[in-house]
């Protein structure tokens, strides 16, 4: 157990960046694999996507190095390192932008730049705007990449560009476009040919995993969204009959209750080694169908809430479903009887849910999880905390800013790879300006560490 509330002193902050412009990190695997870098895009407000570079920070010396910078009118962001090595991944909107092709959900692509070869790009995900459509290429945009553990694949979240040209009434006859989520496996490239100027080969087979429909029956499982995902273990989880699960997505999931209204529950797709095979239906999709899982894919809802005193899993403040190492654990926020958004957990075979934290305050972050699985690092307060998972604890590890609008940002709190650090962003008055900062604070030892 971590020293109690009242004996942890909070540890100094350290800005690592400080150029006139905004810096964003985004929620998991800012770090290096060595810890010794941490990546950022620089777009200046979270809601705008006009980031021009891709850049790291190291923590030893201060120094940046710009790794990737847009071009031809395009814009970048939401960059994540690789775990293994020193590659990072991010999202590039259209480049040479026209007022019918401008940046949007269903337009943008995944692209893998190495480190040690700054500005070489490569596009991550094969893009067929239009048929024929071919196995392995998506058809619209992907966002927030995240590589798996052992670095073979990368899960993003999609949306179709094909069916989001047909309109929105789910009676049309076609599927929707509805956020859906997708892995890219590593190692096999896909080529495509013409039928849209826009079409792009990619360095991966890309497949759509999870499964939504236009209209979800009330009180079934049936999803009409799928998003914020997060890898399940560093090796998948040990199901209920000891057998492993290698790879897993655990995500927020929108369900209707049985009284009609949408709600957000935890779901996890369970997922076989090979994402090449075709199931029920074309992984390419068609002119009005979209992608379809692969064979072996298994979708399963983990929570049932819709009786429960604060139905769901809390929407604010946005977070991404994140599981113990041991991948024993899915994290999610949800209210309390009181309003109160607290952090709960899920066992990846189901079951019922448990109550971490029982604070006055909500957690107000995203947030991640110790390598060593025993902690929980997030804001709360305008602090950066730690939540120690077994006894529900919470401490906090920076002091409170005077100002709200200096406090830790919501949208990233990440672990180093050692779990000695925690980085995060706030806000900082520069001249005539604010700037969102990169920081970083220690985490004090757990009494068995000292």
């Amino acid at each position: 157990m971590l020293p109690a509330l009242s004996s942890v002193t909070p540890a100094a902050e350290r800005q690592v960046t400080s150029a006139l412009q905004g810096h964003r990190l985004t929620n998991v695997n800012v770090w290096s694999a060595d810890g010794a870098w941490i990546v950022y895009d620089t777009r200046p407000r979270d809601d705008q996507f006009l980031g021009r570079t891709i850049e790291r920070v190291s923590l030893a010396s201060g120094a940046v190095e710009v790794i990737y910078t847009a071009t031809d009118g395009a814009h970048c962001g939401v960059v994540t390192a690789h775990p293994l090595t020193s590659s990072a991944v991010f999202i590039l909107g259209p480049e040479r932008p026209t007022p019918d092709w401008s940046y949007a959900t269903t337009r943008r692509r995944g692209v893998v730049v190495d480190a040690v070869r700054p500005g070489k790009g490569r596009s991550l995900d094969a893009m067929t705007y239009g048929p024929p459509f071919v196995p392995g290429a998506l058809r619209g945009g992907s966002h927030v990449h995240v590589f798996s553990p052992d670095g073979t694949r990368v899960s993003f979240t999609y949306d179709d560009e094909v069916l989001a040209r047909l309109g929105s009434d789910p009676d049309a006859g076609h599927d929707l476009n509805q956020r859906n989520l997708g892995v890219s496996l590593l190692g096999k490239p896909v080529r495509v040919g013409g039928g849209h100027p826009r079409n792009q080969d990619g360095e991966t087979f890309s497949v759509v995993v999870s499964r939504t429909v236009n209209r979800p029956r009330p009180g079934s499982d049936e999803i009409s969204r799928a998003c914020e995902e997060g890898w399940v273990g560093l090796e998948g989880y040990l199901r209920a009959d000891g057998s492993r699960q290698r790879y897993a997505l655990a995500f927020q999931g929108t369900v209707t209750a049985p009284d009609g209204s949408p709600h957000v529950e935890v779901f996890i797709v369970d997922l076989p080694d090979d994402l090449t095979q075709r199931g029920e239906e074309p992984l390419e999709g068609t002119a009005v169908r979209r992608p379809a899982p692969p064979l072996g894919v298994r979708q399963r809802r983990l929570t049932f809430t819709a009786g429960s005193h604060q139905r769901g899993v809390a929407v604010q403040p946005r977070h991404w479903l994140r599981a113990s190492p041991d991948g024993s654990q899915i994290a999610f926020l949800m209210k309390d009887g009181d309003g109160v958004v607290q952090l709960w957990t899920v066992s990846p075979n189901g079951g019922p849910v448990r109550q971490v934290t029982r604070n006055v305050q909500s957690i107000a972050s995203a947030f991640t999880w110790s390598p060593d699985g025993r902690r929980l690092a997030h804001v709360m307060d305008d602090r950066v905390c730690l939540t120690e998972v077994g006894s529900g604890l919470t401490v906090r590890l920076t002091p409170r800013t005077l100002d709200p609008k200096d406090g830790p940002r919501p949208f990233a709190c990440v672990f180093s790879p050692d779990g000695r650090k925690v980085a995060f962003a706030r806000s900082v008055e520069q001249g005539a300006g604010r700037f969102d900062q990169i920081f970083v604070v220690d985490v004090p030892a757990a009494p068995s560490e000292q």
